[in-house]
């Protein structure tokens, strides 16, 4: 096994215009995306603008991964398209990543896996599953989902098997025969579960792209 010793991610400086009056949506979405604040600069006096009209700066370095996906549109978003956003690339530097790999029917799914901040591996290894649940479809059998680094599981949710009514034609009659006909369900979906494959549509995949968007 390899020892690694240390892992680094590329930064960017990056500079936000806006409009005063969106100063705290702006650094609330910055810090959250785990922002570093370097400074503050009112582009023109507020005195000869309405209030909060006047254009301010806000220059921040970013790990250039949380910008790179869906930052932008948030920012607009948040700012009602009023903000302008341009960055730099600012070198490389020491963090804390881990590899979240996702496990489907006890199966890795390489293409499913994320590289993320260990602060928010849990979260969005949970929010992960959790959208993949909604995608997946429905077996003949329960089919887990596992969110996992290493040989730690951080998230599990379960696609519930689809039930077919083995007793829809028993009127009456022996519960003996039910209950035999129950144990041979249950005895198949055990073996569908131990050799079948479940297909994974595009939108799973996808789904990775857009943990945030929750």
């Amino acid at each position: 096994p390899s020892n690694i010793e240390e892992v680094r991610e590329p930064w960017a400086t990056i500079d936000v215009v806006t409009p005063s009056r969106h100063i705290g949506q702006v650094m609330d979405l910055v810090t959250s995306r785990r922002g570093q604040f370097l400074r503050m600069e009112y582009l023109e006096p507020e005195s000869d603008l309405a209030p909060g009209e006047a254009r301010v700066l806000l220059a921040y370095e970013i790990p250039m991964a949380e910008i790179l996906v869906d930052f932008y549109d948030t920012l607009k978003g948040s700012t009602s398209g009023y903000a302008s956003l341009d960055y730099q690339p600012a070198g490389y530097r020491a963090a804390s990543l881990v590899k979240v790999d996702v496990l489907v029917n006890g199966q890795v799914v390489d293409a499913l896996s994320i590289i993320t901040h260990r602060e928010n591996a849990s979260r969005e290894g949970r929010s992960l599953v959790l959208k993949l649940r909604s995608l997946i479809p429905r077996q003949m059998f329960d089919v887990p989902l596992q969110a996992a680094i290493g040989g730690r599981i951080i998230a599990r949710e379960t696609v519930r098997a689809l039930r077919k009514n083995v007793l829809a034609k028993c009127y009456g009659g022996d519960i003996t025969r039910k209950r035999k006909l129950l144990e041979k369900q249950a005895e198949g979906k055990k073996r569908m579960k131990r050799v079948g494959n479940v297909e994974i549509p595009q939108e799973a995949f996808m789904a990775v792209l857009q943990l945030r968007e929750d």
